[in-house]
């Protein structure tokens, strides 16, 4: 655990001397002398999720307590991207201690996973679509012990009681959303699968359409059992032989075992924290990708992006050529902590940073190659493939606790393969499907049984220099997610726009020798002068981004969602409730 009371003091000195010439930003973001107003808050992409959350507030739950709620709901309304056969990553604020913790809820492989269980006879990768539909693709599923996990340290209310909205609404149906149908309509092989295509389907076989309704029986008669059971409702009995049967089917199945489910285990970390400007960001450890991150912003830090705008090319120019050195970094060197050694402390070493960040030139050039920072060992060339899912949501009480948690079923819509009304995971697709390099070196993330893969989902909050909380930010989108957060936090930190309009900035992603985003968002001037710059902007990844953030501004909630999903921000007053 990272204590801001005690450590405060000497990270914002290193905060201050970071941002000591950098021009104020249009929001002051001086420190505040007290906390703020006790207020409630959820922003999350789906309003139903919102509301499911904020009605556990109204009650006088924690902020924990809300969460459990709108990933409940988020597992029906939003299948496509989380739910109760996935995993998470929880980073709390405790608004009594200042304290921050990290709740790890990845799934793992099961012990009888192999290194080479994606290649094919030919020692070749297997197609990856083909792979993110198979058995053994599944990860033994960890949102739900995460989130028990946390219940059980932070939660307020019952862990009965915090099920109802979703499990009425499963029952009597809800309106499929144009997001939701733009899923159902693409060509992703999930859709061939027939779970998918047979909860989906209208009575003459059609695929449902937005604005038609669509209720999960078995998904209520699922939430009512984990209300009573506890997590045992997933990880032992009916449930659990089904998700067994169902992964153990071909094509590719899996060696999952009830054993496997059994022996599931939630990790409590300590989070990683760094000073940006001045504030404290505090990340997830490997697994996480959040290491990376805070190599991004140290490597902005010197440059000159403060001083600019999102009007200015050489900004967005900046931005991309420091996250392609961290990108570099991270796909080299990020892994399971305990199959393989991070160098933690090497990514964010002050004098590694400066060599890294003296590679920025005028132009960008070819792709970066991983540098070596300190006490690294040097890991195998990294062939891992992470699609777009995933889900990010925030939680603020009336006693100052604050969630922030990244959920994920990996792909869209998991494998397509469904147990009692929900997606079972492809998360092992975010291991490197080929374990060694040419050399012979194993990649870092490679294969393992029990292993967790490598993610790049951040749930990260941000602490002032008093130790108050300061802002919560996390996204979806595979790998992009770090491009997504970073472009948010230079937006509402260095250029000083209001959260919803940081959020809907257009995304950049640069990785390697791709520059993708939105390219029709970025001005036709932005576009020449990183064309110049040797940038030359095409369309992929970036339309789909989930990012959702606030950040306090003189004592107030400025919150945001983003807008190429349906989120809602709700932000009520809330009268402080005493610990029960």
């Amino acid at each position: 655990m990272f204590h801001f009371r005690v450590a405060i003091g000497f990270l914002s000195a290193l905060a201050l001397a970071a941002c000591a010439t950098t021009t104020p930003p249009r929001w002051s973001t001086a420190p505040r002398s007290a906390s703020p107003v006790a207020q409630n808050f959820v922003v999350a992409s789906n309003p139903l999720a919102a509301e499911a959350g904020m009605k556990i507030l109204r009650q006088g739950g924690s902020a924990v307590d809300a969460a459990i709620a709108v990933q409940a709901m988020l597992s029906l309304v939003e299948p496509q991207s989380s739910g109760m056969g996935g995993g998470a990553f929880m980073t709390f604020f405790d608004g009594g201690t200042g304290k921050v913790v990290v709740y790890d809820g990845r799934e793992t492989a099961p012990a009888g996973a192999a290194p080479d269980m994606f290649l094919g006879a030919d020692g070749k990768p297997i197609p990856f679509r083909d792979a993110l539909v198979s058995g053994r693709a599944t990860g033994v599923p960890g949102a739900v012990r995460m989130l028990a996990l946390a219940h059980d340290e932070h939660g307020s209310l019952p862990w009965k009681s915090l099920f109802g909205d979703a499990e009425r609404t499963a029952r009597t149906g809800f309106t499929i959303t144009p997001r939701l149908a733009k899923f159902l309509e693409g060509n992703f092989p999930q859709m061939q699968v027939a779970d998918a295509r047979r909860y989906f389907s209208a009575p003459d076989g059609s695929i449902k359409k937005a604005g038609d309704q669509l209720a999960n029986p078995a998904y209520a008669d699922f939430l009512q059992r984990l209300a009573a059971q506890g997590p045992s409702a997933l990880y032992a009995g009916d449930t659990a032989q089904r998700i067994v049967t169902r992964v153990a089917a071909g094509p590719l199945g899996s060696s999952m075992t009830l054993a496997d489910l059994a022996a599931y285990r939630p990790l409590k970390r300590e989070a990683v924290c760094n000073p940006y400007r001045v504030y404290v960001v505090c990340v997830p450890p490997p697994p996480s990708s959040g290491v990376a991150f805070l190599q991004l912003l140290s490597l902005l830090e010197r440059t000159d992006i403060d001083k600019r705008g999102p009007a200015d090319p050489q900004a967005w120019f900046l931005f991309a050529e420091a996250s392609r050195l961290m990108y570099a970094d991270r796909d080299r060197y990020v892994g399971d902590p305990a199959f393989t050694a991070v160098p933690v402390a090497g990514l964010l070493d002050s004098a590694y940073v400066d060599s890294r960040a003296k590679l920025i030139g005028a132009t960008a050039g070819p792709p970066p190659s991983a540098g070596v920072p300190p006490g690294a060992q040097i890991a195998g060339i990294d062939d891992t493939h992470e699609p777009g899912g995933t889900s990010h949501f925030i939680v603020g009480d009336a006693r100052g606790n604050v969630v922030s948690i990244t959920t994920t079923v990996e792909s869209i819509f998991g494998t397509g393969r469904m147990v009692d009304g929900f997606f079972l995971n492809n998360q092992l697709t975010d291991f490197s499907f080929t374990p060694q390099d040419a050399g012979g070196r194993p990649a870092a993330n490679a294969v393992a049984p029990g292993k967790r893969p490598r993610s790049s989902m951040i749930p990260l909050v941000m602490v002032d220099r008093a130790g108050h909380f300061a802002g919560a930010i996390g996204s979806a989108g595979g790998n992009a997610i770090l491009a997504y957060v970073g472009k948010s936090l230079v937006a509402a930190v260095d250029w000083g726009l209001p959260m919803q309009e940081a959020l809907a900035l257009p995304n950049l992603i640069a990785r390697g020798s791709a520059f993708q985003g939105e390219v029709s968002k970025f001005s036709p001037e932005t576009l020449a002068g990183l064309k110049a710059r040797g940038i030359d902007l095409r369309p992929g990844q970036g339309e789909d981004s989930g990012v959702h953030a606030v950040i306090i501004r003189n004592g107030v909630v400025d919150g945001g969602y983003d807008p190429r999903r349906e989120g809602r921000v709700l932000v009520e007053a809330a009268t402080p409730q005493v610990d029960r």
